[in-house]
């Protein structure tokens, strides 16, 4: 089972009421992702999240990164080369990243 992830709070002041913080199991061919949606935060607090979120999967995993700050694809970029990671897609839509990273193995 996935997991999906959203953070509502960006420097002590709630972002949107409209959106869920929970975390939120996936099913379905997304089973095993997990998904963080950091829309709303600027650098260097997307990679730092992720970081601390992909610390604790398993070797292999996927992690799903939705963000809109400007750096994220350079920074998620950098981010995955210097882990060891594979940053296996990067797609861009009016504004908002979102980022497909595998841990890395070893």
């Amino acid at each position: 089972m996935g997991l999906a992830i959203r953070f509502g709070w960006i420097y002590g002041a709630l972002m949107d009421d409209s959106k869920n913080t929970q975390a939120m199991p996936i099913s379905g061919d997304d089973a095993g992702l997990i998904t963080m949606d950091l829309t709303g935060l600027k650098c260097p607090l997307p990679v730092l999240k992720a970081r601390r979120q992909i610390g604790q999967m398993p070797a292999g995993g996927i992690l799903v990164v939705i963000a809109d700050d400007p750096a994220a694809p350079l920074d998620f970029d950098h981010f995955c080369q210097t882990g060891g990671h594979d940053l296996l897609e990067s797609v861009a839509k009016d504004g908002v990243f979102t980022m497909r990273i595998a841990k890395a193995l070893a």
